[in-house]
């Protein structure tokens, strides 16, 4: 094994459990070399690990003599976590396991704008049914759930975990979201902006290939994840990507939804395209619509996309100059209708980008396409109810 020696020979349980869910150690002769603790040490934290039911026994290994070293597996199906994602016209939900594996889903159209009153019991609803469906929840003998990941578009305060200064979404601002979850669970709850969870989710597909990525999510508002060194970068209040409004000059005076003028979002948002299609007397009613004639074939609305896409572009050219990504990573709805959006991105992208910056940029497809806010979601759920500290309060909780 390959791994090196951790200098920190106290490892809590929580931090034992970490090197074998990455796989970084597979028996306890492994969490001895790796760590430098004794064997006492290593057994007490792997025992309780295995009462926990967060370890599982694997097969055992032929060794060099005596008595071969059981491996230890992450028992993935100890317990689950929720996401739910939270779009500006729809709520996807789902239940994974501690892997990340989905176990079951649902969704619910809605508007966002009705606020958490309105918008919250259906989670709730939908949540219990889910958890009914995968026999998980907080009943004695369910599988338990550890955490709940949930996204809203807008900002959002990193510390406190809940909407501010988000005018598309003003009836969330401040508000605290847990206690309305908690017929379904009292598990911890982490929150975060959706192009967050969006570029959170490349974590576990282009982030593997290339560590600095813009993740655009362009669908009823525009947003903009910033994954660098392998990192999701949330920015100092939580705000970072917030491109859909920037002001641009082309078009001064238009009202955006957010009470300025002048937003990137009134001439490229999906809810400006759909605003537009209305007044052509050809309306729909999402822009979900609106890529579905696209891909279908329709001449006006490819026209309407690439030209939402190149207007994107470009501002995105910016981002691309500033942050020299390797990749920009292309999710929600427009993005049904890929190629004929990312034309449009291309188009601009290329023509103001520096030469330097654009010479290895590619575009992709969000690896996980409308999945992408559940896995997110569940990841970011994974990530804050799996990390050592947390493990260590569950467990001591549980004595």
């Amino acid at each position: 094994m390959s791994a090196s020696r951790v200098t920190d020979v106290n490892e809590t349980a929580g931090e034992i459990l970490e090197l074998v869910r990455t796989g970084r150690a597979a028996t306890r002769s492994d969490l001895r070399r790796v760590t430098g603790m004794s064997r006492t040490a290593v057994v007490t934290r792997v025992d309780a690990l295995l009462r926990a039911g967060l370890l599982v026994p694997g097969r055992e290994e032929a060794s060099a003599g005596g008595r071969p070293p059981g491996t230890l597996v992450f028992h993935a199906a100890a317990g689950a976590v929720l996401a739910v994602a939270v779009g500006r016209s729809r709520t996807q939900l789902a239940v994974l396991d501690l892997a990340g594996t989905e176990l079951a889903c649902s969704e619910a159209e809605h508007e966002v704008g009705a606020g958490p009153d309105a918008v919250m019991p259906r989670v709730v609803a939908g949540l219990r049914d889910l958890l009914a469906e995968v026999g998980a929840g907080d009943p004695p003998g369910a599988r338990a759930v550890y955490g709940v990941g949930l996204s809203l578009p807008g900002s959002i305060d990193p510390v406190r975990g809940v909407s501010v200064d988000s005018p598309v979404v003003a009836g969330w601002d401040g508000v605290d979201l847990a206690p309305r979850l908690a017929e379904v669970t009292s598990a911890p709850l982490w929150v975060g902006n959706d192009a967050d969870v969006l570029a959170l989710s490349e974590l576990l597909g282009h982030a593997r290939d290339h560590t600095d990525l813009l993740v655009l999510k362009a669908s009823t508002g525009l947003g903009l994840g910033i994954v660098a060194g392998g990192e999701v970068q949330r920015g100092h209040l939580g705000g970072a990507g917030e491109i859909g409004h920037t002001l641009v000059e082309p078009v001064d005076g238009l009202p955006c939804r957010c009470g300025a003028r002048g937003c990137l979002e009134t001439v490229a948002g999906g809810w400006a395209l759909v605003a537009e299609r209305a007044a052509r007397g050809r309306g729909v009613d999402h822009v979900r619509e609106l890529v579905a004639l696209a891909v279908a074939g329709e001449a006006e609305a490819r026209g309407m996309l690439r030209d939402s896409g190149r207007r994107l572009g470009e501002v995105l050219a910016v981002a691309v100059n500033l942050l020299n990504p390797s990749a920009v990573v292309v999710g929600g709805d427009m993005a049904g209708a890929y190629d004929t959006y990312v034309a449009g991105l291309r188009e601009s992208v290329y023509a103001r980008a520096t030469a330097l910056a654009t010479r290895d940029l590619r575009f992709l497809p969000a690896t996980h396409g409308d999945r992408a806010g559940v896995v997110g979601c569940g990841a970011m759920a994974l990530d804050g109810a799996l990390a050592p500290a947390a493990v260590d309060r569950r467990l001591e909780d549980a004595r």
